[in-house]
């Protein structure tokens, strides 16, 4: 909204007006405001919660070998992250671009289904809130329609990189002159970095490329879906899961803004996405209301995020990362939230193979995979066996785990960014 008022006094010649027209200003003023906003409605909000008493469900004590008190802390904090994200990007955004559009609906989509789930845990006193099959149909709808509205806007067009090899064996890089749709997407440590959906549905024969669309989608779909399961999985541990994200959302916003610019595009060897630029003033009050909420979700945790706000972040990370066409980088960026569901999956699917045995065997101590650090040999479950009881050989303290995710998290980022020059 700011934007447009800017851009308008622009032309009446107003002093500073033209600083609205840099992503940059906007970006960096995105994320002071979005902190501010954390900071400030997240005081009163926590304090609200408590008058009404809105407290967690009562947590398992026996996963923490330290006896940490986890009782009266109050939950939903992903409104606060909701808030303070959306608030910068409604008044800093140019509204009418479609990128911002699917980010927004994302947010408010996931947000609300995460806020079902948290509000039957508490109000229903059901601690299994939102059934398995609403939260996959949820997710599900969100990824069908931003992969059919990428599939559909005439807005969303690319230019794809072009190299042409040079007498002294280098590669001139360059872009097509006419953005057009396109199929391609970035793929890590190849040369020219991209792969092309048609192509590998080019089996269908002329119908390749309406075949290449189907697949986009249905990749759209299950990355949005895994990537909010896999940040919901992470969200166990204070501060765990809004540090890792935070993390991720700076290097979305350093690849959405070398995606927008046509310069860089050329560095890097990758497609040119106009328009994209505006994901970067979304990124970066997402980072902020991470930021922002780690003050209050840091151990020992004021509030926790619960379902609104771990589907969401997830969601978003997704939908980004597909709109940039960076969606196969998010193996190795996202690389805690899918050994995170990795290790339940393997946890859950080799208990049921051996129970069809008569055995009771479990690979894990426990999970998600941040559990297994934390829990004694003394609290499992004597009538099974554990393939990987002597690691690690002795528990460590939640705050010391979320640490060294974070930091897991911060190497994944630098090898992400690396990747763009790796070939």
């Amino acid at each position: 909204m700011l934007y447009y008022l800017f851009r308008f006094l622009e032309e009446y010649n107003i002093p500073g007006a033209h600083l609205w027209s840099y992503i940059s200003f906007r970006a960096l003023l995105a994320l002071i405001l979005s902190l501010g906003i954390s900071a400030w409605f997240g005081a009163r909000f926590i304090k609200w919660m408590k008058r009404r008493k809105i407290f967690e469900t009562e947590r398992d004590p026996s996963i923490d070998p330290f006896g940490v008190e986890k009782k009266g802390v109050p939950t939903m904090g992903g409104i606060i992250i909701i808030v303070s994200l959306l608030v910068p990007v409604l008044l800093l955004g140019r509204m009418r671009n479609i990128y911002l559009i699917l980010m927004i609906a994302t947010t408010v989509w996931l947000g609300f289904l995460g806020f079902m789930d948290d509000y039957i845990k508490i109000f229903r006193r059901n601690k299994e809130g939102l059934k398995g099959k609403y939260k996959i149909v949820g997710q599900v709808s969100i990824g069908f329609i931003v992969g059919l509205t990428l599939y559909l806007s005439p807005d969303v067009v690319m230019r794809e990189n072009i190299s042409t090899p040079q007498r002294n064996r280098t590669e001139l890089v360059s872009h097509e002159t006419e953005a057009h749709k396109s199929l391609q997407t970035t793929i890590p440590f190849t040369k020219h970095h991209n792969l092309s959906y048609s192509e590998i549905m080019s089996f269908v024969g002329k119908h390749k490329v309406a075949a290449g669309w189907i697949l986009f989608v249905f990749i759209t779909i299950f990355v949005v879906t895994g990537l909010s399961n896999g940040a919901n999985l992470n969200d166990g541990m204070d501060g765990m899961c809004a540090g890792n994200s935070a993390i991720i959302g700076v290097v979305l916003g350093i690849l959405a803004y070398v995606s927008s610019h046509i310069g860089y595009a050329s560095y890097f060897d990758i497609m040119y996405i106009p328009h994209t630029e505006e994901l970067v003033v979304f990124l970066a009050a997402f980072v902020g209301a991470m930021i922002g909420f780690l003050w209050y979700n840091a151990y020992p945790a004021q509030i926790f995020m619960g379902d609104t706000g771990s589907l969401t972040i997830g969601g978003i990370i997704g939908v980004c990362a597909v709109i940039i066409h960076k969606e196969l980088l998010l193996p190795i960026l996202c690389g805690i939230f899918f050994v995170e569901s990795l290790s339940v999956i393997i946890q859950t699917q080799w208990f049921k193979i051996q129970k069809r045995k008569g055995r009771r065997v479990r690979v894990f101590r426990a999970t998600p995979i941040h559990d297994n650090f934390r829990k004694l040999d003394s609290q499992l479950d004597a009538t099974s066996h554990y393939i990987l009881k002597g690691w690690p050989r002795r528990p460590f303290h939640e705050s010391k785990i979320t640490i060294r995710f974070w930091i897991v998290s911060i190497i994944l980022a630098a090898m992400t960014i690396i990747t763009l020059k790796i070939r």
